[in-house]
């Protein structure tokens, strides 16, 4: 693949302030599209999407899978012909780092990955940028897969990259908190060659929807866990 096409999907709840900078830190001459899912925003979310050069959907409906699910609809909704041919999933609150989407597609491009998970556990992250309850939930689900598939799971990182091919057989399903761990469950139940870069993060711009509330924080871990649990 030396000219794949890429499309990135970014879910967006009310990220009017930080979805202008991730846009503007994606390298450019990597991706043929970038699509932001306004996931139900009272904000400038949709026009500061537009401003900034990306497709904008609308998904009404609130929940992290349900724009994700709507991201994949549209891009795999064209005619097969102009089907992207990696898909990229980042965050719109500007706590990943766009300019690292070359070091995620690497293992792609060199036919050594289907799915690459960039991990915050392995790479530098910002004081205050995971709350404690994140850490931990993530250094659960993270044992949880190693002890159920093996390998080296350490974060559910949302900055991730997959073959296209291989994201439409894991036909998710998820539509809220669960859809990252969804997606990596179902990789290692396929057999998917999953692999693991360091990613940088830092502290979000705003409030998270999730780790951010008590009820989000309990609802995000009981699904992750659920999930997990499902497919066991």
């Amino acid at each position: 693949m030396h000219h794949p096409r890429v499309s990135i999907i970014i879910p967006a709840h009310n990220e009017g302030q930080a979805i202008g900078l991730v846009l503007a830190e994606i390298p450019a001459g990597y991706v043929q599209e970038v699509v932001v899912v306004d996931n139900n925003s009272s904000d400038n979310t949709s026009e500061a999407a537009a401003a900034g050069g990306a497709t904008v959907l609308h998904e009404p409906r609130p929940g992290y899978g349900h724009a994700c699910l709507a991201g994949m609809a549209y891009v795999f909704g064209k005619p097969q012909s102009d089907w992207p041919d990696i898909v990229v999933f980042l965050d719109g609150d500007h706590s990943d780092y766009p300019e690292q989407l070359p070091e995620l597609l690497a293992p792609l491009l060199r036919g050594e990955a289907d799915m690459v998970i960039g991990s915050r556990a392995l790479g530098e992250r910002e004081r205050g940028s995971l709350l404690p309850q994140q850490r931990f939930g993530n250094w659960l689900a993270a044992r949880l897969l190693r002890i159920r598939y093996g390998g080296h799971v350490t974060d559910l990182g949302p900055f991730r990259a997959i073959l296209a091919p291989a994201l439409l057989a894991l036909h998710m399903e998820d539509k809220t908190y669960g859809w990252t761990v969804e997606m990596q469950v179902k990789a290692y139940r396929e057999g998917l060659r999953t692999v693991e870069v360091p990613v940088r993060y830092r502290r979000r711009i705003g409030t998270s929807k999730v780790s951010g509330t008590v009820r989000g924080t309990v609802g995000a871990g009981y699904k992750i866990l659920w999930t997990i649990f499902r497919y066991w």
